[in-house]
């Protein structure tokens, strides 16, 4: 799939029962973090937001380089596909399972829990991994 500038970017190529389901996931997911954080509070809440984030922290790899509008610099593109695919937030999840103390642990686990989040509603919204050149798949 090519683009050229006066194309510009598109989103996913998702189907829309693919993106529908995306979306359910995204919606147990977040009552899941919001009860988390209300259940803990504290530095739970400051992890559940960082994690929220930590996808996007890709784009700061972009913000200098040639790219057009909705193009992502080809520098940044392996790191923005890492962190934006689920099984290493999952991954990040399951590290909760290896300190001893519950006030590390479930920070961890929240943290892991709106990084998914994250990536979910991004598919739900048709924005997936981009391609070599920086463009949506």
């Amino acid at each position: 799939m090519s683009h050229d500038a006066a194309e510009g970017a598109t989103r996913s190529s998702a189907s829309p029962q693919v993106r529908v389901a995306w979306g359910l996931l995204s919606a147990v997911l977040l009552v899941f973090a919001v009860f988390e954080a209300t259940k803990y509070g504290g530095w739970v809440v400051v992890a559940a937001l960082a994690g929220a984030v930590a996808p996007d922290l890709s784009f700061l790899l972009g913000l200098s380089g040639p790219h057009q509008h909705g193009q992502l610099p080809r520098r940044a593109v392996p790191v923005y596909n890492l962190l934006h695919r689920p099984v290493v937030a999952i991954v990040v999840m399951l590290t909760c399972l290896i300190p001893e103390s519950p006030s590390v642990a479930v920070p961890l686990f929240n943290f892991g829990l709106t990084w998914l989040l994250h990536i979910t509603v991004d598919r739900a919204l048709g924005f997936g991994l981009r391609t070599a050149d920086g463009w949506y798949r």
